[in-house]
């Protein structure tokens, strides 16, 4: 009886050091599906990182074979077994092709136009008896939806839907109206309301089609001339969802003055768009990870004369990184950041935490500002992703994106359906 009691008690504390041991901790969060270069498979550290054995066992000879030939991914399958018996853990891992990107850092313009026209606003029309109404509102069209034609014509402007909605009222008192509202399509009849005050037919909308400011642009590959900036979607100001993109534009921007942010108040670049820029671009794609286009003319960044190595999300680890942005004109200047937390299964722009160490940038800057999204993030020579968006309350920190979100999102490498 004692036997069998001390044999409980020993595989109690046994199972309670495991769990608190920060090797299993490290194992257990590797994700089931994760990307990592040939030369870099997830390691372990900690005491009991001897006592793991890892088994790696490699796709089929001529799936390998394919892989190498096309320059895509190819996958392995990993277990850790404790002691070499017991397996506890099986992972599998994406490995991929070197890749090899020009860090970015330069201070962008960005102009867009959005497919169709998003309502921004609701608004009171005066009629003929001096009753105000809300003709739009009644008929059930809401902030945030965007107008995509009236009576059969396309929508790509503000003027433009004025002027359908003022010749709908003229000719029959009412217009139709084709919609996206929350992804789906519908129509809507609405009455338009003459209004003296400005002698033309109403519906009580504001409606906007446009955007532009300034970021930062991540990294240019110059094989194929792709881009990719800001590390995040591009919303509109007023109602904060995601502009669909008709096209766009990104041209070199100079910054003229910085806004010191400070607890409560995010800080931010001020700058304009140069006329005559070094560099231009289009915007094809609008996603959670950054824009993407491609660009053409002379990309240069001063400390990388030549791309470097993209670092996959499993080479990340916490500790010291640098960043590149532009504070004064358009000269890139490097900052020195921590990366204090790695978070693996998020599928946002919002993957690490990361803190600005630089003296000078936090000087300057007080850390993280707007128009600093996009800057890219440099560890241990390769470039590991972007900085993303800036902590509210604590200016010095703030969120980073993978390298490998914004890639997938570019089409530079392949999306999976499990990731």
């Amino acid at each position: 009886m004692k036997t069998k009691r001390a044999m409980v008690f020993a595989s109690v504390l046994l199972c309670t050091f495991l769990s608190l041991n920060p090797t299993l901790h490290q194992v257990a969060q590797f994700p089931v599906l994760q990307e990592s270069s040939q030369s870099a498979l997830p390691q372990l550290t900690g005491i009991l990182s001897s006592l793991i054995v890892t088994e790696e066992v490699k796709a089929a000879e001529t799936d390998a074979i394919m892989a190498a030939n096309t320059g895509k991914s190819e996958i392995v399958q990993v277990t850790y077994k404790l002691f070499g018996l017991i397996p506890f853990k099986s992972s599998a891992i994406q490995v991929m092709p070197q890749l090899k990107l020009l860090p970015g850092g330069q201070s962008i313009g960005v102009s867009l136009q959005a497919k169709g026209v998003m309502v921004v606003g609701q608004a009171a029309v005066q009629n003929q008896e001096g009753k105000l109404v809300y003709p739009a509102k009644e008929a059930g069209i809401e902030v945030g939806d965007i107008i995509l034609k009236i009576d059969g014509r396309e929508m790509n402007s503000d003027q433009d839907v004025a002027n359908a909605i003022h010749r709908a009222g003229e000719k029959q008192g009412f217009s139709e109206i084709l919609l996206n509202h929350n992804g789906q399509t519908m129509q809507k009849r609405v009455s338009t309301v003459y209004c003296p005050e400005t002698n033309r037919h109403r519906v009580g909308l504001y409606v906007r089609n446009e955007a532009a400011g300034v970021g930062t642009l991540t990294f240019y590959d110059p094989t194929n001339h792709k881009y990719g900036a800001l590390g995040h979607v591009i919303n509109d100001v007023d109602t904060n969802q995601k502009i669909e993109i008709l096209n766009g534009n990104v041209v070199a921007s100079t910054i003229y003055a910085i806004e010191k942010g400070k607890r409560g108040h995010p800080g931010e670049k001020i700058g304009s768009f140069v006329n005559q820029s070094k560099f231009s671009g289009n915007i094809e794609k609008n996603t959670v990870s950054g824009i993407f286009g491609s660009l053409e003319g002379e990309i240069k960044n001063p400390y990388f004369q030549e791309p470097i190595t993209v670092g996959w999300e499993s080479e990340i680890k916490e500790g010291p990184a640098k960043i590149y942005t532009v504070l004064e004109g358009e000269r890139i200047e490097e900052y020195d950041v921590q990366i204090e937390r790695i978070m693996h299964n998020r599928t946002d722009s919002k993957n690490m935490v990361i803190k600005v160490t630089d003296p000078e940038l936090v000087e300057k800057t007080g850390g993280i500002i707007q128009g600093m999204s996009g800057s890219p993030i440099v560890q241990d020579g390769k470039i590991i992703g972007a900085v993303t968006h800036v902590f509210v309350n604590d200016a010095s920190r703030g969120y980073g994106v993978f390298i490998q979100n914004m890639l997938k999102d570019a089409d530079i490498i392949d999306k999976k359906e499990v990731a």
